[in-house]
């Protein structure tokens, strides 16, 4: 599994658009998330997958690392490209919306 930490990403994103995928449940989304990103609750990836696109690449991010972990591995199996952001959004320092 590839990984990028909050910083790489946050770097990223000053010089593209990421496809970023905030696996939090709704209630933590509400408190702040990476600007941009979407909201699938890990709970209900498999159920909505289908609004991902397999020909992109996907950031996945949760509180702390573990769950945007297993999102990865599960839509990896999936054929989707996929890079977990370790740390989480604990790590993240960058702007939030």
């Amino acid at each position: 599994m590839k990984q990028l930490t909050a910083n790489e990403v946050k770097e990223l994103l000053t010089k593209q658009d990421l496809n970023i995928v905030d696996v939090r449940e709704v209630d933590e989304v509400k408190e702040g998330k990476i600007p941009g990103a979407m909201n699938i609750p890990l709970g209900l990836l498999e159920f909505r997958m289908h609004e991902l696109d397999k020909s992109k690449e996907y950031i996945m991010v949760c509180r702390s690392g573990g769950r945007s972990g297993r999102a990865s591995q599960f839509l990896e199996s999936q054929g989707f490209k996929i890079t977990n952001m370790t740390g989480g959004m604990l790590a993240w320092e960058g702007d939030v919306e």
